[in-house]
C-alpha cells in the first residue's frame, strides 16, 4: 500500500513516522524536557505530548488532569496556578514544562498534541500563532467536537487528526458501511484495537489511504507488533520504547 502524499507540511517525512510517545514514557520521565531531549538526540523528529491549561491560563505539557500520579505534587492542574505547578517534579526529579518552552527548546521538533481539556484549546492556538509554528503541530483529541473547533478557529493551516467519532466513521467505511468522514483531518491516529475489535488492520489502512489520510498507531512497544503494523503499511507508530522502535525501523531500512 502506498502512503498518500502529505496534505499538510507537518507530514513531510520520508517514510513511516516514528513518534516518541510523551517523549518516551518507558523511562518514567514522561513529558519532561529531559525525556524530550533524549528522544531528539536519538534521532526523533516527531514527539507526542499532551496539554492542559493551568488556573491562570498557562499551557503545560502533561498527560493527567492531576499532578498526583507522576509527580511529587498533588491537585488538579486546572485548579492550580503555574507558580505552584512549576515546583512539582516528575518522578521527584524533573519539572513540568510549559509548552511554549518546548517550542523554543526544540526548534526542529514536530509536536503531536493531545488537547486534554477544552480550556487548553485557545491558549494552544494562540501560542502556535505567536510562534508561527503551524507546520510543526498536529492537534488531536478523543473529542471530535474539540478538534473540529480547533480546525474552525485556525483553518487549513492547522493539521488535525480524527477524534473518536471520526475514527469510528472511517472504521465503518472500511467495512463498506455508510458513515460520515470529516475531510479536513490529515491523519487517523488509532490504537491497534478497541474493546477487542481490531482498528488498525489492512482494510482500515486502505480506507484511510483512499481518502488521502495517514494512519498513525498508538501506543506500540513490542517489536513484533511494530513489524506487523509496518507490514500493513501504517504511516506512523507512537511508542514509549523509543530505542526499540528505532532498532526495528533501522532493521527494515526505513529509519530516516
Amino acid at each position: 500500500m502506498t502512503t498518500p502524499a502529505p496534505r499538510h507540511p507537518y507530514l513531510d517525512h520520508p517514510g513511516p513516522i516514528p513518534f516518541a510517545h510523551r517523549g518516551g514514557a518507558a523511562d518514567g520521565l514522561e513529558n519532561t524536557v529531559a525525556q524530550f531531549r533524549r528522544a531528539v538526540r536519538l534521532g526523533y523528529r516527531y514527539i507526542e505530548t499532551d496539554v492542559h491549561a493551568t488556573a491562570d491560563g498557562r499551557l503545560v505539557a502533561f498527560h493527567d488532569a492531576t499532578l498526583d500520579r507522576v509527580t511529587d505534587g498533588a491537585g488538579r492542574i486546572a485548579d492550580l496556578p503555574w507558580a505552584e505547578i512549576r515546583h512539582a517534579r516528575v518522578a521527584g526529579r524533573e519539572p513540568v514544562p510549559l509548552f511554549e518552552e518546548l517550542l523554543e527548546t526544540f526548534p526542529e521538533a514536530r509536536w503531536n498534541i493531545d488537547v486534554k481539556a477544552e480550556p487548553a484549546l485557545r491558549p494552544l492556538l494562540e501560542l502556535v500563532e505567536r510562534a508561527n509554528a503551524w507546520d510543526r503541530v498536529c492537534v488531536g483529541s478523543f473529542s471530535e467536537a474539540r478538534v473540529v473547533r480547533a480546525q474552525r478557529l485556525a483553518g487549513p493551516r492547522l493539521a488535525t487528526s480524527f477524534g473518536t467519532r471520526g475514527v469510528l466513521g472511517l472504521r465503518l467505511r472500511s467495512w463498506g458501511l455508510p458513515a460520515a468522514v470529516r475531510r479536513s483531518a490529515v491523519a487517523a491516529q488509532v490504537p491497534e484495537s478497541r474493546s477487542g475489535v481490531p482498528v488498525a488492520d489492512r482494510r482500515f489502512v486502505r480506507a484511510a489511504h483512499a481518502r488521502g489520510l495517514q494512519v498513525h498507531v498508538w501506543t506500540v512497544n513490542a517489536p513484533e507488533r511494530m513489524h506487523r503494523l509496518l507490514d500493513l503499511g501504517v504511516d506512523g507508530i507512537m511508542t514509549d520504547h523509543i530505542g526499540t522502535l528505532r532498532e526495528v525501523m533501522e532493521e527494515r531500512g526505513v529509519w530516516a
